[in-house]
């Protein structure tokens, strides 16, 4: 399904069936958002959905409404589906309790971002062809990165070896358990993997006490050309955004869409994915049609 969305996409003359027409589907983001938020009003307005867009700054939450009692109101209004991002770990699963409607996890705190890993999965498919066999490597803050999470569950059920590689003051106390390489020099990692997800560094880390300093997580983890044509390898690179260019990312590395070099960027790419998958995962739940591939 999110092949045919993305085929549709990319002609830049869509013409989406329309599917849920008379759905209405509420986008409820307590945390800035740019990609994933735009990416699911344009994914369920090219399916024929009307969006409500909430703002906790704007709404009664300001004024001390619980997240329970928004829900409940919200579904009141004859909502069909929420697309909830929260900073807490758990906030999805805690909607699904309280309420019959489709509930979509768009990122809670650390825990998961599932619609992120999916694209990622989608981008990496549509690139090699398969996944299966695939060596993965994910960079940076694995520690408090939902994106992460899902992209290891995710690329690891789909039969793609996975590493990760960061400082072991941001590797998750239970990495040993997860079934994944574990790298703390990225120069091996690199050398070991097919491809690259490079995860945003927050910048609070360097002064929680997770990191000497950016300078020095720069020198040592950053993804750049030079570190690339040291080693020469050619790698795949995606990037769940926004980059913090020159820190995590090179500027080379961050833009390069086609080669020669010695990376090739899908960040852009990842962005166009986003909304074809999202279609797909709307339509999957708020239709009878269950072939999300």
């Amino acid at each position: 399904m999110a092949d045919g969305f993305k085929k549709e996409l990319i002609t830049g003359n869509p013409s989406f069936e329309q599917s849920l027409r008379n759905k209405r589907i509420a986008l409820i983001f307590f945390e800035n958002s740019t990609r994933t938020r735009f990416s699911f009003e344009i994914a369920a307005r090219h399916l024929g959905a009307g969006t409500l867009n909430f703002s906790a700054s704007s709404s009664s939450v300001s004024k001390g409404e619980s997240l329970a009692d928004t829900i409940k109101n919200l579904e009141a209004m004859q909502v069909d589906a929420f697309v909830l991002r929260h900073p807490s770990s758990g906030a999805a699963d805690l909607i699904t309790g309280i309420t019959s409607k489709n509930v979509i996890n768009a990122g809670d705190g650390s825990h998961e971002h599932p619609t992120q890993a999916l694209l990622d999965m989608f981008t990496l498919r549509e690139y090699f062809g398969k996944i299966e066999g695939l060596r993965v490597i994910i960079i940076g803050d694995v520690l408090h990165s939902r994106v992460a999470r899902s992209n290891i569950y995710g690329l690891l059920a789909a039969g793609a070896e996975i590493g990760i590689c960061c400082p072991i003051t941001l590797m998750p106390p239970d990495a040993d358990r997860l079934g994944i390489t574990l790298f703390t020099n990225l120069d091996k990692a690199i050398a070991w993997a097919d491809t690259a997800i490079v995860l945003r560094l927050q910048l609070e880390r360097a002064t929680g006490g997770y990191l000497p300093s950016l300078e020095e997580y720069s020198v040592y983890y950053g993804l750049t050309d030079e570190r690339l044509e040291r080693i020469q390898k050619h790698l795949l690179v995606l990037h769940p955004g926004p980059i913090n260019r020159e820190i995590e990312i090179s500027n080379n590395v961050a833009d390069r869409i086609q080669p020669p070099g010695y990376s090739k960027s899908m960040l852009l790419e990842q962005v166009t994915n986003g909304v074809a998958v999202r279609m797909a995962v709307l339509k999957t739940l708020l239709t009878n049609e269950k072939s999300f591939a």
